[in-house]
């Protein structure tokens, strides 16, 4: 017997999310897509539920909408692969033009828990970095990094925008050889938001890192926090034989990975 019972509405909305997804990936980003009162009438849906889905399309960042324009295809994603610690290759740079702005540049007290991290005595001086990320000239990340000051004597806020991992290698002869890094999601202060060019509360990702060089003597520990709406991570899995000889791994601890640019 046929099935007379209307659909919940969530799965209606999981229907429109569907198809909202196959105009975002037949078009490019920029594109116009139909209007809420076109796609209503072909979705036989409606607009309260056709809302639901372009609202979690523009939280995620696949759609945007201008006032009085419609809605559109944003822009894609900067994308950034992950390189297990077991691999001894660099990962791709993450594309785009990048850039840094310094907000923020002293030297303090490393303090008992950033002290932890890189290994020194909460008294020892650190400097303090707060930078903000731009991708082709939009504001993608926030960086907060804390150097051990006797590593990095002559450091300038310049120094900072011109690429710290460079500035390590040209002239102070020293080579960052591994980084320890988790990912988490969280979501953005007033503050941050206001930097970010996003709403209060929109989605990010923190990532937490302490980078160290080829002897293991850490050489900087960052807080980062990367728009949810531009930026995304990439991870490459080994499966089969090869993967089956390789111990699981310990969720308890944190993968090394090489996860954000210079």
């Amino acid at each position: 017997m046929r099935d007379t019972r209307s659909p919940h509405p969530v799965l209606k909305r999981e229907r429109v999310r569907e198809y909202l997804l196959g105009l975002v990936d037949s078009r490019g980003p920029g594109d116009a897509i139909p209007s809420e009162r076109t796609l209503c009438a072909k979705l036989g849906v409606s607009r309260p539920t056709l809302r639901a889905a372009v609202d979690e399309l523009v939280a995620t960042g696949l759609l945007v909408r201008e006032h009085g324009r419609g809605m559109f295809v944003a822009p894609a994603k900067i994308t950034q692969e992950l390189v297990a610690e077991d691999r001894s290759a660099v990962p791709p740079r993450a594309p785009g033009a990048w850039s840094a702005r310094v907000l923020e540049f002293r030297t303090v007290g490393a303090g008992a828990r950033v002290g932890r991290r890189l290994g020194l005595s909460p008294a020892a001086e650190v400097v303090y970095v707060a930078r903000l990320r731009f991708v082709d000239g939009g504001p993608v990340a926030l960086e907060y990094l804390h150097l051990p000051a006797e590593l990095v004597p002559g450091l300038t806020p310049a120094r900072m925008e011109s690429g710290f991992y460079a500035y390590l290698r040209e002239e102070r002869r020293i080579t960052p050889a591994e980084a320890v890094q988790s990912i988490e999601p969280t979501v953005l202060s007033a503050d941050e938001a206001a930097l970010l060019g996003v709403p209060v509360l929109s989605p990010a990702l923190l990532f937490d890192r302490i980078t160290s060089d080829a002897s293991g003597r850490p050489v900087e520990y960052v807080r980062s926090l990367y728009r949810g709406d531009r930026y995304r991570i990439v991870s490459r899995l080994a499966l089969g034989t090869a993967a089956e000889d390789r111990p699981a791994p310990d969720a308890s601890r944190s993968a090394a990975w090489w996860g954000t640019v210079e």
